[in-house]
């Protein structure tokens, strides 16, 4: 089944307010860029994960299993594939052919009847295999895949390195998966004893990589947790837990091998509890601390997206804040509602290209 539909492109401009008159010989100000909402079918609810291999081509899908595709930069997408049943939770492309698909599997919502957790695609999407070549239990869901590339010797020779994670889900059990040959064997990792759920994997070297967790399968025990590894997974330690209850971490970004940022959904019925916090940390994920956010019982956060180490962006059920000074300071942006998923891409000649995919599927760009 495909379809098609097109934008005529539109960015809106933001205004700055409160500028002082300049002399007449002054340059005019760059007027600041802001997200714009790209032409997508309407979906009612969270759509989960959007991923790009180049600023124009990408793919993003959602819990209705219908999977799009765009060749140029969300100007217009085509619905390449659909399964019913499947609920898309999470993609990873290792390039325009080769990618991987996480359901996040039965028992989740009442419209998810796939209990395959793990596709992967040859021909850029248009059809998926099961994953089944692993070594270990399966796990029920998939919530994150993360695609690690460097470089690496091997016999003396310099060479391109890929490493594909598959992790999950929500709710439990925690199981990670991993592949060194672009999904044609796959090992499992058992870390339920380290945490509940696995909602995020982020690797920033071959050995050192992250995952968001939670310290309770019920949501109302959990506090939210940080594992580390320094092995490539082969051990993992809690280096960040939250101090209140109902709290598990949704997303991580790690804009350098440094610094990293990750959400912290609060869960608590108590009106009261209003104060969101974003966990930073600024020595290689070893130690975090807590950013406050917003002050709103209603805001829950998804997405984490940076582009440096200072700027980068929060989405959210209800919209996003950018922060240009590492967290100090927030403001509230449009760049949709229920962002689950942000991806930033640079571009030539200084200037980068970001996506965010909730409801509806955003776009920015500007120079960095």
């Amino acid at each position: 089944m495909t379809s098609q539909f097109r934008l005529s492109r539109r960015q809106a401009i933001g205004a700055l307010g409160g500028l002082a008159v300049a002399p007449a010989f002054a340059a005019p100000l760059k007027p600041e860029a802001s997200w714009f909402k790209l032409n997508t079918i309407p979906y009612e609810g969270k759509q989960d994960d959007i991923y790009f291999v180049s600023p124009d081509t990408g793919w993003y899908g959602n819990g209705k299993g219908k999977l799009y595709a765009t060749a140029d930069g969300g100007e217009s997408w085509h619905l390449i594939c659909e399964k019913p049943g499947t609920f898309i939770r999470s993609l990873g492309f290792v390039d325009s052919t080769t990618g991987f698909l996480g359901n996040v599997g039965t028992d989740y919502a009442p419209q998810v009847k796939d209990p395959t957790p793990l596709y992967v695609t040859k021909d850029g999407g248009k059809t998926w295999v099961a994953v089944r070549n692993v070594d270990g239990p399966l796990p029920r869901g998939i919530c994150s895949i993360d695609i690690y590339r460097g470089r690496a010797i091997y016999q003396g020779v310099l060479h391109d390195q890929v490493i594909v994670r598959a992790g999950g889900r929500v709710g439990g059990p925690a199981f990670l998966l991993e592949s060194h040959d672009l999904g044609e064997s796959w090992r499992s990792h058992d870390l339920n004893e380290h945490t509940a759920m696995i909602l995020d994997v982020k690797f920033v070297s071959p050995s050192v990589g992250f995952i968001a967790g939670a310290s309770d399968s019920d949501i109302a025990k959990s506090n939210a947790i940080v594992l580390r590894t320094d092995d490539g997974g082969l051990s993992w330690r809690r280096i960040y837990r939250s101090s209140r209850p109902s709290e598990i971490t949704w997303k991580i970004a790690f804009p350098s091998e440094n610094v990293g940022y990750a959400t912290v959904q609060n869960y608590d019925d108590n009106p009261k509890v209003a104060q969101r916090v974003v966990a930073k940390t600024e020595d290689g994920g070893k130690t975090w601390r807590e950013l406050p956010l917003t002050v709103d019982h209603a805001y829950t956060e998804f997405g984490v997206g940076f582009l440096n180490e200072k700027r980068g962006w929060v989405g959210g059920s209800s919209g996003g804040f950018e922060t240009r000074d590492g967290g100090k300071h927030w403001r509230p942006v449009e760049m949709g509602h229920k962002i689950n998923k942000i991806r930033i891409l640079p571009m030539p000649d200084g200037k980068f290209r970001a996506f965010a995919i909730g409801s509806e599927v955003y776009r920015l760009d500007d120079t960095i």
